[in-house]
């Protein structure tokens, strides 16, 4: 039940009778003081001032208007012209017996879309670090969202396996297979890499080498293909261990790298020319972007390939727009990349719009994302200054979650402790990314993120153990209740309006890829909870109808949270 677009939808109609435009916004909002109802119409002003009225008076006839006899048990008008509205108990009971029994809480699927969703984007050759997390699990994240939903997602994982770096990989496998040291030293790839790199520096014959392996590499050659199937493979197989141990997703099936799209960059190039988007200049091919300016106020020229007949990462990008769209009948994309590189997304769709390859009925969609911050404010890296790797950064998370398990539960047997510090610690490192917005920076805290209090995954996880508990005490599930839920108390009723917001908060996760908005209203429910189970006797209460009430309140709330959770890529455990 999405009791916001419900509202919304009505106070809409009311205000077009009135004469508003059909597109007007009503902008209804989930109050959120008590006193202000459960939800508020703050669109009234705006739309006044068009129509030439007084406020209130807007509002007053908007309220005549309003059909919500058995849905609002009081709407009042406060203010310069707010518009607050209570909602019925009786109501919230009926939806609140509707969500308990429907497997999805009550969330209507929606009309499916093929969503191509491209995240994570680790390169070959080189673990990943603390830069990735983001993309991968905010990525993650809105795919499950997306799922859930109803969309058939197609997740892209654009790995970075093609370029003129990978004639020095190869000339540096080779090397090592001769020397008979191959397996021991790609099996570190960070290692592997360097050395290549010193080698590609230092060794004139090397480098000869492996410029030779890039141009025999981009025509075909067997050998030269095995070799760079071999690098893919064991760096993939290395990324997909951090994957599986972070709950995400992404499979080898989802590998989508920049070699895929390699044989359509000569066609788009000679494409983009015969339609005049493309000239030469200087010896390379550019697109002039009136849309762009250089420092000179110029147009900006855009490479799209260089003078020695090389490709960018431009070309490679047009060309995965125009395959999303064209092969696998994407009617929207996702990217889930680094801010900075919102302007090179931006020259590409430009691109990719003019010369007619997606059409401009799909969205090109740059979720951006901010950085992980040290608490100087700077990049998160090792005391040396190195980028953290993701392993290490689980390492560490999976020894303090079992630090602080192990002196709460002393006696613990060692399988379930080890069980449950994974689920811990990776939940704290998905939650902390998570819980913040997207498109800000923040500062990375072990402390905070590890802790029963606040804002954090612990704590979420820790409010649907105690539901788990009481069930567990009762012995009782939902096939056993005899009694209808009642709602009696102000605890109550707020707790059972925000059971009844899950639906806006998926839907927002949805359409803007704003996963804290999700860890907001797990959170706050979270809060609610507690709140409700303080003052509200569950197993204890007076009579056995007010127990069965409370018990499917409680129910509902742990269905909910686990729900959210897995939504996050967060597991629950029913005992901590």
């Amino acid at each position: 039940m999405n009791i916001n677009m419900f509202l919304s939808k009505k106070i809409q109609q009311a205000l077009v009778t009135l004469g508003a435009s059909a597109d007007c916004k009503a902008q209804v909002r989930h109050s959120a003081k008590t006193q202000f109802g459960d939800y508020q119409v703050n669109g009234i002003m705006a739309i006044a001032m068009q129509l030439r009225l007084p406020p209130r008076e807007l509002a007053k006839k908007v309220v005549d208007l309003l059909e919500l006899g058995g849905i609002a048990s009081k709407i009042e008008i406060a203010g310069h012209g707010f518009i607050n509205i209570y909602l019925d108990p009786s109501w919230l009971e009926k939806h609140l017996t509707e969500a308990i029994d429907s497997p999805r809480l009550g969330v209507a699927n929606v009309p499916p879309q093929t969503i191509v969703v491209d995240y994570s984007a680790p390169n070959i050759a080189k673990e990943m670090h603390v830069g990735h997390v983001r993309s991968t699990i905010v990525g993650d994240a809105s795919v499950r969202t997306l799922i859930f939903l109803g969309h058939n997602v197609i997740k892209a994982n654009h790995i970075g396996d093609w370029g003129t770096q990978f004639g020095m990989l190869i000339a540096y496998l080779e090397k090592l297979q001769q020397d008979g040291e191959a397996e021991m030293q790609i099996s570190c790839l960070e290692r592997f890499y360097r050395a290549a790199k010193q080698h590609y520096d230092k060794d004139p014959v090397f480098t000869e080498r492996a410029r030779d392996y890039v141009v025999k590499l981009q025509r075909g050659d067997k050998y030269c293909r095995k070799m760079w199937h071999k690098l893919v493979n064991v760096t993939m197989e290395q990324n997909q261990k951090i994957y599986d141990r972070l709950n995400v997703t992404l499979k080898h099936n989802d590998i989508m790298g920049e070699s895929l799209y390699n044989p359509m960059l000569p066609g788009i190039v000679s494409d983009l020319k015969e339609k005049g988007i493309a000239a030469e200049s200087e010896g390379a091919i550019v697109v002039f972007l009136e849309e762009f300016k250089n420092k000179q106020g110029e147009p900006m020229g855009v490479i799209i390939q260089k003078k020695d007949g090389a490709y960018l990462y431009t070309t490679i990008d047009i060309a995965c727009a125009k395959y999303r769209y064209e092969t696998l009948k994407a009617e929207r994309m996702i990217y889930y990349i680094d801010s900075r590189q919102h302007q090179h997304l931006m020259q590409v769709w430009t691109i990719v719009r003019k010369a007619g390859y997606v059409p401009e009925s799909v969205p090109l969609e740059h979720h951006m994302l901010g950085m992980m911050l040290s608490k100087d404010g700077k990049p998160f890296k090792t005391r040396s200054g190195g980028v953290i790797k993701l392993t290490a950064l689980l390492d560490e998370a999976l020894e303090r979650a079992r630090y602080l398990i192990a002196t709460k539960n002393p006696y613990m047997e060692a399988a379930e402790l080890e069980r449950l510090a994974q689920v811990v610690s990776v939940g704290a490192i998905k939650y902390a990314e998570l819980s913040k917005n997207r498109t800000t920076d923040y500062v990375f805290n072990w402390d905070n993120m590890l802790s029963f209090e606040g804002n954090t995954a612990l704590y979420i996880q820790y409010a649907y153990t105690r539901i788990a508990s009481i069930f567990k005490q009762r012995g009782q599930n939902k096939q056993q209740f005899t009694s209808d839920i009642r709602l009696k108390t102000i605890q109550e009723t707020q707790l059972a309006v925000r059971l009844l917001q899950f639906e806006e908060a998926v839907i927002t996760v949805a359409r803007d890829g704003t996963p804290h908005i999700l860890c907001t209203y797990m959170y706050d429910l979270a809060v609610l909870f507690s709140t409700f189970y303080e003052h509200c006797p569950i197993l204890n209460a007076k009579h056995a109808s007010l127990c069965q009430s409370r018990l499917q309140l409680a129910l509902l709330t742990g269905r909910t949270l686990k729900q959210g959770l897995n939504l996050l890529g967060i597991e629950t455990v029913e005992r901590m």
